[in-house]
């Protein structure tokens, strides 16, 4: 039986670094033989006793794809993880990287009956990986299609889900550089239908441990809104995770590998509305790449 220690990757000097986004940065300290980011999502894998399924979907995407070219997240809600990968080209029409090409991949595992027009100027897809679906058991019923939202003075996108019968319109992001629009993001935030700022102020959902970051998204979905925090360190890291009430086993990975992850930087979030004048958070989610 293949052990998560045999999985371990780790970074060799030639190895780039990229946020959520799929945006480079700097490691914020040496990386040389430091773990890869791959390493917490073969770490979740392990805790929720996924199959090797997994492992090999994960290899499939790599070698369609390219290495550094695939987003993970691991979200956590009602006492439940569950992941999602993203993929992107932000040459849009001229992409290489495309749903189609997703499909293909996919095939061996699980089937899939949405036919994605090409034709859209979309720059990145999501889907929602579960044990059922790279098992064969469950059919891949939608994607996440994101394209941009011109006009805007800020970074915007738009997320569509993909189905086979229809295209809906799901969630709206704004990004905010978190030194000069701070003030922008914390109005965005305000001015929400799932946040009445007469009985709780919007700086509620800017949690400050987390604001030492690099940019800040607040999204519109359907039924609440969220927020992102983008390249923090491996210190928030933890103290997201605990917040969250991850898993002691996740929270405890990141402790005893500290010295092992502080080079990368990390992106987290979490959805949330009012309930009974409080902040209720409904999903959390961390992210990396691979």
């Amino acid at each position: 039986m293949t052990t998560l220690e045999s999985r371990l990757e780790y970074a060799g000097t030639r190895d780039r670094f990229y946020d959520y986004c799929r945006w480079e940065y700097t490691p914020a300290v040496g990386w040389r033989g430091k773990f890869r980011s791959v390493n917490l999502l073969y770490h979740s894998f392990d805790a929720a006793g996924w199959g090797e399924e997994a492992y090999m979907f994960v290899r499939a995407l790599r070698e369609g794809f390219g290495a550094g070219r695939t987003v993970w997240g691991v979200k956590w809600r009602g006492g439940e993880l569950s992941w999602e990968f993203y993929v992107y080209d932000y040459r849009r029409r001229e992409r290489r990287r495309s749903i189609s090409r997703f499909l293909e991949i996919l095939r061996p595992f699980a089937s899939c009956r949405i036919r994605p027009n090409e034709n859209l100027p979309y720059f990145m897809f999501s889907v929602d990986v579960t044990p059922a679906l790279l098992a064969g058991t469950q059919p891949l019923e939608r994607v996440h299609m994101y394209i941009g939202n011109p006009g805007s003075s800020v970074s915007s996108g738009i997320c569509y889900a993909l189905e086979e019968d229809r295209t809906r319109l799901e969630n709206v992001y704004f990004f905010f550089d978190t030194e000069r629009h701070i003030e922008d993001a914390a109005a965005k935030a305000a001015c929400s239908a799932h946040l009445d700022t007469t009985v709780l102020d919007a700086q509620a959902v800017f949690r400050p441990g987390l604001t030492r970051c690099r940019t800040l998204c607040v999204a519109n979905k359907q039924e609440n809104d969220c927020i992102y925090f983008s390249r923090i360190d491996v210190d928030q890291l933890l103290l997201f995770l605990r917040e969250m009430s991850y898993p002691s086993v996740l929270a405890g990975f990141v402790e005893e590998h500290r010295t092992e992850l502080d080079h990368l930087l990390y992106d987290v979030g979490f959805d949330y509305r009012m309930a009974g004048g409080g902040l209720e958070v409904l999903k959390s989610g961390y992210y990396g790449f691979f």
